[in-house]
């Protein structure tokens, strides 16, 4: 593949500088402190937060013309960095994202009440989103591009949801993250295999690239990004979800739903264009859709009576337009769609700014309700109708060029399109075109019209709440009258498709074709409107209803999960089991038996001792499958894992025996708890085919387990690293003691994510024996209701235990070995770095000794060996693991980075501290609390239940 240049391209050279990285930076900062600035100052805290985009939209103009580029290595062996590069497209979109978000900051000061609730998340949400916009249009990596897709996916489920005690904001918010999220998730695979083909992530290497790659995976990643693109800009069939987001606050509707969010869609498209629009599925997938919003969901808009959904409708009209001009893949179409862009954002946030002017100073957003606003409030009605006008394309406005110079650029597409692709634009755009004159009329009319028999009260607008849609209207007639400015501006980008540019733009062209054209669009229109009452929106649409369908499709998600769940889970635990453990053994033998594999070799065992013990188990496993004692079951089945400690040891491996035998101490002793609840005898009443098949059923889990092992360690294919972890060990961790070193050092990655597991488990068994409340340390002596502090025991709480259940013998015992116990756990905390031992070991037998303590002197006992609480413990240990992982990235060092200090002491000597130590002391703290929140959970609290 040849990678170079593309003339067409802008070749300058691009400057890295830091401001473009800084822009992104100061709107998370101020994303930040927004809440704290909204508590101080209240809603005028948008004022100067309102500042935030505005700098940024001027360093943008500061640059336009000038490319910058910014790069900073983040994840370079997936290829991900920081790359950030703001070109003509870049510049085009940021104006907007960040020109629309000033104004609507400004606008939402005055637009909320001062005691709005939530009004500093909403603050934090909405410069947040910008600055998530902001980065994902100057990012020239398409990994990063994602990732900042998906962040705008969440803060516009929460802007939508603002009003979360409204079932229809929640139900609205998601609506809009299942479409968008499931559209972002096809649109992640096929970028990976773009990436993949092209060898580069970057927009800038995939787009000089004139080699470029071909065939049904390169057309499969097309139509997955696409549907990523078109679900987010609400293109039919996804284009539900839009006008059900207009539950949002207006302003989350003036800037998501007119400049930011929706245009990502059209924006990719545009990016990936000058690449893929030759590509055979591009214009198959994207103009047929396109021109269906343009024409369905302009015909809507005539039906709906909310003003606001009016609106929305169209925005999903207007974005099947720009979407499908976009697309098309030539420089007059490119020029001409970014045109409706710009103007798009401006006259459409004008207006939703105008419809929450009337929501709020009426009341109401139905334009059956509202009459003679026109007159009460001219200059309201100035600023709408400049809007609407741009909307529906009429002069001197901006819209008014953008239809223009669209009508003219698919007039002269000659064969860069099929013949169904040019009749289906010549047919579908003038239609789609009259529609958005005929409810742009309908608007004007319903919104500021005199209706007969309508009454309504009015509270007039302040100034400030006028300014905003007030600029943006200014800024619709100036973008018109001076056409041949902004044209320049966007032309940069038009001449990177393949082509020469033809068109530009002007207010006037003349008397010719075009004109006419737009001439028979505007009386069209205008004769839609007239009839506009027959237009009345059916009872059961013929086509169906979106947002019905979108019920019914997840009602029936609903309905197939639980016919699913209920063949499949019986509430038989023995039943589940046996359906995860035969899953478990058919998929391997599927893959073994169709996949290749390495020649394997067998050694039974190194010394006639561990066949031996293997023998042992193995009896021992099949005398637990026949005894009907539970208890006797429990303990048979505890000498397997003691035999498995004992191999362990035979192969030298000290530490993972000694772990092995204090695990599976602890865990005798939790079964013993556990089995206290249950009867003592296991029923065998079952037949004999019941029973085969369970025997059955284990073998082939315990064959298949063997035979995956087998084969996982035949399967190695290179030079394996256990020689050198001894070395590293050392050398990198500071300790002799290979495998504590490499649970706490070379891969404590692994051991963070199992600590973190162990958490979860203590948290689920104690919540699910403390229904209410799980906090709290077990009870103490001075609960109990018979505490008398005048009595004298072996141990503080046992004179609280029943005489026929006490043990003189284990008291005393407890007293004497509890200290020593403890010392021992200190012990191996300390040496496990260099010797047997570490957190893990240290931390058991510390739960050992808590247990000792426990089963002497009962549930009052136990919170008297530790007072603490034992969620407290857990939390700690996982926070001092995790705080000690990330430490490092402080002094610009990767995680989990090991610090060694060599220090002399009095006394002591020489000592050698290592950092992983502190990573090794949470470890230590979350092993003690998963042990107290067993013993009190299973322990005290059924002891409690039991009496």
């Amino acid at each position: 593949m040849t990678v170079r240049s593309n003339s067409r391209y802008p070749t300058a050279t691009y400057l890295t500088e830091p401001e473009l990285l800084a822009v992104l930076v100061v709107h998370i900062v101020a994303a930040l402190i927004a809440p704290t600035c909204v508590r101080s100052f209240g809603r005028n805290a948008f004022y100067p937060l309102a500042l935030v985009p505005l700098g940024g939209l001027a360093w943008v103009i500061a640059n336009w013309g000038h490319p910058v580029t910014t790069k900073v290595s983040w994840a370079p062996q997936i290829g991900m960095n920081i790359d950030l590069r703001l070109d003509s497209l870049a510049a085009i979109m940021a104006t907007l994202v960040l020109g629309v978000g000033t104004l609507v900051l400004v606008y939402c000061a005055r637009y909320f009440e001062r005691d709005e609730a939530r009004l500093g998340l909403f603050a934090a949400e909405l410069l947040g989103f910008a600055g998530a916009m902001f980065g994902l249009v100057t990012s020239d990596n398409m990994l990063l591009m994602y990732v900042f897709w998906e962040i705008t996916t969440v803060l516009s489920f929460l802007l939508v949801g603002h009003y979360a005690e409204r079932s229809a904001s929640r139900r609205a918010a998601i609506q809009a993250l299942l479409v968008t999220a499931s559209g972002g998730l096809a649109m992640l695979v096929g970028i990976v295999i773009i990436g993949l083909r092209y060898g580069s992530f970057l927009f800038s290497d995939i787009l000089a690239t004139t080699d470029r790659p071909g065939g049904f995976a390169i057309s499969l990643a097309v139509v997955l990004v696409l549907i990523g693109a078109l679900s987010k800009s609400a293109i039919v069939p996804l284009h539900f979800w839009l006008p059900g987001a207009m539950a949002a606050p207006t302003p989350v509707s003036a800037y998501l739903h007119a400049a930011a969010m929706v245009k990502a869609g059209v924006y990719l498209v545009a990016r990936l264009a000058p690449a893929f629009a030759t590509s055979p599925a591009w214009h198959v997938v994207v103009l047929p859709l396109g021109i269906t919003s343009l024409i369905l969901a302009g015909w809507r808009a005539m039906q709906v009576h909310d003003l606001k959904l009016v609106l929305a409708f169209g925005t999903v009209s207007q974005l099947g337009l720009m979407i499908t001009v976009v697309s098309v893949g030539t420089p007059d179409a490119a020029l001409a769609g970014m045109t409706l862009v710009v103007a798009h954002a401006m006259f459409k946030a004008c207006l939703f700014m105008v419809v929450g002017i009337i929501d709020h100073g009426a009341g109401t957003r139905d334009l059956r309700a509202l009459s003679g606003l026109g007159r009460r409030e001219p200059w309201l009605f100035v600023i709408a109708v400049l809007a609407a006008a741009s909307m529906a394309g009429l002069p001197p406005m901006l819209g008014f060029v953008g239809k223009e110079s669209t009508a003219s650029a698919l007039w002269s597409i000659d064969d860069t399109l099929p013949s169904w692709a040019g009749l289906l634009l010549m047919v579908g755009v003038p239609v789609g075109a009259a529609l958005t004159v005929a409810y742009s009329a309908r608007f004007i009319w319903g919104a500021f019209g005199r209706k007969p028999d309508v009454e309504m009260s009015w509270h007039s607008p302040g100034f400030a709440l006028l300014a905003p849609p007030a600029l943006l209207a200014v800024g619709g007639i100036a973008g018109g009258i001076a056409a041949p400015a902004v044209g320049r501006l966007l032309a940069p980008y038009a001449e990177t498709l393949p082509g020469v540019l033809d068109e530009h733009l002007a207010l006037w062209h003349g008397f010719n074709s075009v004109l006419v054209w737009t001439l028979f669009v505007i009386a069209l229109g205008c004769c839609i409107f007239l009839v506009r009452n027959r237009i009345a929106e059916p009872a059961r649409p013929r086509l169906g209803n979106a947002d019905r369908n979108y019920d019914a499709a997840l009602n029936a998600l609903d309905r197939l999960s639980v016919r699913l769940t209920g063949a499949l889970q019986s509430g038989s635990l023995p039943e589940s089991l046996a359906l995860i453990l035969g899953t478990l053994i058919v998929l391997p033998m599927v893959l073994l038996a169709v996949g290749a594999h390495s020649k394997v070799s067998l050694r039974l065992w190194d010394s006639p001792w561990q066949g031996a013990i293997g023998l042992i188990m193995i009896a021992m496993a099949l005398g637990a499958t026949m005894l009907r004692n539970r208890l006797a079951s429990v303990l048979v089945v505890g000498i397997t894992g003691y035999g498995c400690g004992v191999i362990f040891a035979l192969h030298g491996a000290p530490d993972l025996a000694l772990t092995q035998f204090l695990v599976e101490t602890l865990l005798l002793v939790t079964f013993v708890l556990v089995l206290r609840a249950f009867p003592a005898e296991i029923s065998h009443d079952h037949s004999r085919v019941f029973n085969l098949g369970r025997a059955m059923l284990g073998c082939g889990v315990g064959a298949t387990v063997v035979v995956l092992a087998i084969f996982a360690t035949a399967a190695r294919s290179t030079v394996p690293i256990w020689e050198a972890i001894p070395g590293a060990a050392y050398t990198l961790g500071g300790g002799k003691n290979a495998v504590n070193v490499l649970l706490v050092d070379i891969r404590a990655w692994d051991t963070l994510g199992e600590i973190s597991v162990l958490v979860v488990a203590a948290t689920g068994v104690a919540s699910l024996v403390f229904r209410s409340r799980r906090f709290g340390s077990a009870p103490r002596a001075a609960d109990a209701p018979n505490y008398d502090p005048d009595a004298v025991s072996w141990l503080p709480a046992a004179r609280l235990v029943d005489r026929r259940d006490r043990s003189m013998v284990l008291q005393i015992t407890t007293r004497l070995v509890f200290p020593t116990i403890m010392v021992l756990s200190v012990y191996f905390f300390f040496a496990g770095h260099n010797a047997p031992g570490g957190g893990f070991a240290g931390g058991l037998v510390a739960g050992l000794a808590l247990t000792l303590r426990y089963l002497a002197g009962g549930r009052y006992e136990l919170g008297e060996a530790l007072p603490v609480d034992a969620g407290q413990l857990l939390g700690a240990g996982l926070a001092m693991s995790a705080g000690t992982a990330t430490m490092s990235l402080l002094f610009g060092a990767p995680p989990l980075s090991s610090a060694i200090w060599n220090v002399t002491l009095p006394v002591l000597g020489h000592i050698k501290i290592v950092s992983s130590v502190f990573f090794d002391l949470g470890v230590y703290l979350i092993v003690v609390g998963l042990t107290l929140d067993v013993l009190r959970s299973l322990g005290a609290r059924l002891d409690k239940e039991l009496s």
